[in-house]
């Protein structure tokens, strides 16, 4: 991670940057004045920057939890793929068109188990998130990923998927080459899939480009990720005809992990370091595959043809409804 002043606060985090500042002038003050003793002062400000994190992590708000997934310091999926996992091995193209940057996948090993890692990957600087497309995958690479989502079922080796994206793209080429399609054969294909599959939400979860890689046995979301059908500023956009609503919108669609895991549609609920994963790609990353083993041994143990079946019910007792009486 970046120390400051390189790191990148948020409108809300700027108590933790007042703070960094001190830190900063103290330790100047240190070098000019070798006589005076300023350990005790460092180590209280690092105290208060700790509780200060725990402080705006309790009370994040629905909209403040979108932008934290957003955070230009968050890590992103091959960054846990880094942390997490040993001997990848990335495999590229669809066979088909091209191989597309914003998804990424491969073979790779965590704790000695080899798993097939699939997910979108945003870029860490301009020319990078160019490179791919921020995230927003076209039908290739939904193509790509089912591609080796079948190759990890030829090898019976499970299958992990990191869900980061503001959703598929949406350009007019994509659509002349079947993005609907692919993000519905994938969800199609994915359902009936022989081998685990576990779903880990560490970003952004929005609409059809999330659910391309969605469907699994187990779903989990970390804390600070959202996960609906539209992002708040174009929920906004379409209700109120203003970008101005995207608070109320954040807080509207329910999207956060905590309303995700009331309504039944993931399994579980990742903490993420104080403050949120930004602050600590380690310590993320080793929760995150804390949480993914016991999950993959645990799917192992149960037969396909029965995973396959537990899968299906899963998805399709999902949602709710109400039957008008004649």
């Amino acid at each position: 991670m970046p120390e400051y002043p390189n790191r990148q606060f948020l409108d809300f985090e700027q108590p933790i940057k007042e703070l960094y500042e001190q830190i900063d002038q103290t330790k100047k003050l240190a070098d000019k004045n070798n006589k005076v003793d300023y350990s005790n002062t460092l180590l209280q400000l690092q105290g208060s920057i700790l509780d200060k994190r725990k402080e705006i992590t309790e009370r994040l708000t629905p909209w403040q939890r979108v932008q934290l997934s957003r955070h230009p310091d968050r890590p992103y999926t091959m960054k846990y793929i880094d942390k997490i996992c040993t001997n990848f091995i990335e495999l590229h193209g669809d066979r088909n068109v091209k191989d597309d940057k914003a998804m990424v996948g491969g073979f790779a090993q965590i704790e000695g188990e080899t798993v097939m890692m699939i997910g979108q990957q945003k870029g860490s600087n301009t020319k990078m998130r160019q490179l791919r497309n921020f995230g927003m995958a076209n039908p290739e690479g939904y193509r790509k990923a089912l591609r080796l989502m079948k190759l990890a079922e030829k090898f019976n080796k499970p299958v992990v998927t990191l869900i980061d994206t503001p959703g598929a793209f949406p350009g007019m080429e994509a659509e002349e080459r079947g993005q609907g399609e692919a993000i519905a054969r994938n969800i199609y294909e994915m359902i009936r899939l022989k081998v685990p599959i576990v779903v880990v939400i560490i970003g952004e979860g929005a609409s059809g480009g999330a659910l391309g890689i969605g469907v699994g046995d187990r779903v989990l979301m970390m804390e600070n990720s959202w996960y609906t059908v539209i992002s708040p500023e174009n929920c906004s956009t379409i209700l109120w005809r203003s970008w101005d609503k995207k608070e109320l919108a954040a807080e509207q669609l329910k999207l956060t992990a905590n309303d995700m895991k009331s309504f039944g549609l993931v399994d579980d609920i990742i903490p993420e370091p104080l403050g949120g994963a930004h602050w600590d790609y380690s310590e993320a990353a080793n929760i995150v595959k804390a949480h993914i083993i016991p999950v993959i041994r645990q799917l192992k143990e149960i037969d396909a043809k029965e995973r396959c079946k537990l899968r299906i019910e899963k998805f399709g007792k999902m949602g709710f409804w109400e039957e008008l009486p004649e």
